[in-house]
C-alpha cells in the first residue's frame, strides 16, 4: 500500500510536469486573439491534415477525403510509436532495475517530450508565427498593364494606410518583366507604408501547376495565416484554354487586347500564349500547395463563368470576377482594400466598385460574387435541365450577351436557362439555387467591348438588359478563338451533358 501510495503520488507529479497538447498555429492565433480583444469576426478554417484548409461546409472530393483520413492515420500511427518506445524503455528499466525505475523513466520520457514541443514553437524553429489572415496579391507578366499594376499596388497602400492592418498580412508577387519578379510585403507603420522584398525570381514558372504551387509555398512560408485570400491581376478570357490562343498564331481575329482603338481593357496571364496560364491549371497549383482560398479575386476580364467557377470550386470559397471586360485601371483599390481585409465584406466590395465605375470616364463595369461551394448542386441541377429541355434552333440574338465577340463567346446564364427551360417548376428551383449561388452582384448600364468597331453605336458600349452575375458558353455555336470542342471539354460541360 506504502509503495501504492508512493507510486501514485510520483504519477501526480508526472501528470502535473507533462506540458499541455501542442496546438497548430491557427488556433494559438485564435487564442491569442481572443485573450487579447482583438478579434475581427473572422471565420476560421480548420486545418487538415495532409490537404487543405477549408470551411467545414466545402464538400471534398473523394482522393481528398483520402488524403485526410492518411494523414489522421499518419499522426494516430506516430502517437503508436511514441507509446511503444514509453513502454519498450520502462519494460527494460524493470527488468535492469526494479519496479521503481518505471516511474523514473516515464518522467524523463515526458520530460524530453516536453522540451521538444517547447522547442518547436519557438519562432526560430517553426519560422514566422501565424497570422489571422493573408492576402496575396498576384500580378504575373502581363506585357502592357505594368504600369496599372503599379496603380493598383499603390491604391492598396492607400487603404492600408487609412484603416491600417488587423492581424493581416498583404505579400505581393510582382513581374517586373518576362523574365524577372519579386515577391514583397507590404508593412504598414502608423499612415506609412513600406514594401519589404521577400524574395527575388529569375524566369518565375508561373504558367505551371508546379511554379504556381512553389510560389503559394513561399506565401506560407513568409506569412504563415489560418486564411487565405488571393487577387490576380492581368489579362483574362474566361474558360477559353491556352492551347486556343496558340493554334490561333495566324488567324485574322483578335482578342480584346489586341485592339489598338479605344480604352484598354484587361487569359489569365499575358497578351501571348507563354505568359498565360490555364485555369485548371491554377487550381492545381493551389491544391498543391496544400491552400485554400477563402476568395480568389480576378482582377480581369471574362471571369465570372460559370465554368471558371466550376474548376475552382475545391480551392476557393468565392469566386469575385467580371462577366465582361475589366478596364484596365481595374479594380478600385483604394475604395475596396479595406473590405477585402478583415472579415471580408462581399456586398461592399460589389458597392464601392459600382460607385467608382458608374462615375469613370467610361461608365461602364459587372462584377459579381459566387459561393463556389454551391456550384456542385448547381451542377446537378444543370445536368437535369439539360436533360429535359433542347436549346436547338432557338434565336441565339434572343440571349443577353455580354462580349464583343461576334459569334458571341459569353452569355448571361439565367436568361439562357430561362430561355432553355420550360419547365416553370423547374425554372423557380434554378432561379432560387442561382439566387444562393451568386450572393452580390453589380452592373452599370451598359457594358464596354474594346474590340474594334463594336456596341450599338461603334462606342464599344452594349446595354444590359438582365444580368445573373454569370455567364455560360452552353449556346455558343464557335468560335475561332473558343471552339465547340474546347468549350464541350470543360468540366462544367462534361458534368452538365
Amino acid at each position: 500500500e506504502a509503495r501504492a501510495a508512493r507510486q501514485s503520488h510520483r504519477l501526480r507529479k508526472i501528470r502535473f510536469l507533462a506540458p499541455p497538447q501542442r496546438l497548430e498555429p491557427v488556433r494559438v492565433a485564435e487564442q491569442a486573439v481572443a485573450a487579447h480583444g482583438q478579434g475581427h469576426g473572422i471565420a476560421r478554417l480548420p486545418v487538415a491534415a495532409g490537404g487543405l484548409q477549408r470551411p467545414a461546409h466545402v464538400g471534398l472530393g473523394q482522393g481528398r477525403q483520402q488524403r485526410l483520413r492518411l494523414g489522421k492515420d499518419a499522426h494516430a500511427e506516430d502517437q503508436r510509436v511514441r507509446e511503444g518506445l514509453r513502454r519498450g524503455a520502462c519494460a527494460h528499466a524493470r527488468a535492469r532495475h526494479g519496479p521503481q525505475a518505471h516511474d523514473h523513466v516515464a518522467l524523463l520520457l515526458f520530460i524530453f517530450v516536453g522540451a521538444c514541443f517547447s522547442s518547436c514553437s519557438d519562432d526560430n524553429c517553426d519560422g514566422p508565427a501565424a497570422t489571422e489572415k493573408t492576402l496575396f496579391m498576384y500580378f504575373p507578366w502581363s506585357n502592357n498593364l505594368t504600369s496599372y499594376f503599379e496603380t493598383n499596388i499603390a491604391d492598396m497602400e492607400t487603404a492600408i494606410s487609412q484603416h491600417g492592418l488587423r492581424g493581416e498580412r498583404v505579400l505581393v508577387f510582382f513581374s517586373s518583366s518576362s523574365d524577372e519578379a519579386r515577391l514583397f510585403e507590404i508593412t504598414c507603420e502608423g499612415h506609412a507604408c513600406q514594401r519589404v522584398t521577400l524574395k527575388e525570381y529569375t524566369n518565375p514558372p508561373f504558367t505551371t501547376a508546379e511554379g504556381i504551387a512553389s510560389i503559394l509555398n513561399d506565401v506560407k512560408t513568409f506569412a504563415p495565416a489560418s486564411e487565405y485570400a488571393m487577387t490576380i491581376g492581368c489579362h483574362g478570357m474566361g474558360w477559353v484554354p491556352v492551347n486556343s490562343t496558340r493554334a490561333r498564331a495566324v488567324s485574322t481575329y483578335k482578342y480584346h487586347w489586341e485592339s489598338p482603338n479605344g480604352p484598354m481593357t484587361r487569359f489569365f496571364g499575358g497578351t501571348s500564349s507563354a505568359y498565360q496560364t490555364d485555369i485548371t491549371t491554377l487550381a492545381e497549383g493551389i491544391e498543391r500547395a496544400g491552400m485554400y482560398m477563402e476568395y480568389i479575386l480576378f482582377d480581369d476580364c471574362y471571369m465570372a463563368t460559370v465554368e471558371v467557377a466550376y474548376d475552382l470550386r475545391h480551392v476557393t470559397g468565392h469566386l469575385i470576377a467580371s462577366t465582361c471586360e475589366m478596364m484596365a485601371y481595374g479594380m478600385p483599390y483604394a475604395e475596396i482594400g479595406q473590405y477585402l481585409l478583415g472579415d471580408t465584406d462581399y456586398e461592399a466590395i460589389c458597392q464601392e466598385f459600382y460607385d467608382f465605375y458608374s462615375t469613370y470616364s467610361t461608365p461602364c463595369g459587372t462584377l459579381s460574387v459566387t459561393d463556389c461551394s454551391r456550384l456542385d448542386e448547381l451542377a446537378a441541377l444543370m445536368y437535369e435541365i439539360n436533360t429535359r429541355c433542347e436549346y436547338e434552333g432557338r434565336a441565339e440574338e434572343e440571349l443577353q450577351d455580354l462580349d464583343g465577340y461576334r459569334p458571341t463567346i459569353f452569355f448571361d446564364f439565367g436568361d439562357y436557362v430561362r430561355h432553355l427551360c420550360d419547365d416553370v417548376q423547374l425554372t423557380v428551383t434554378f432561379e432560387e439555387l442561382l439566387a444562393r449561388t451568386v450572393t452580390c452582384k453589380t452592373h452599370t448600364g451598359q457594358y464596354y467591348t474594346n474590340l474594334s468597331g463594336a456596341g450599338t453605336d461603334g462606342s464599344g458600349a452594349y446595354p444590359i438588359h438582365t444580368f445573373s452575375g454569370l455567364t455560360i458558353s452552353d449556346p455558343s455555336t464557335g468560335h475561332p478563338l473558343a471552339s465547340v470542342t474546347d468549350r464541350n471539354n470543360t468540366a462544367w460541360y462534361q458534368a452538365t451533358h
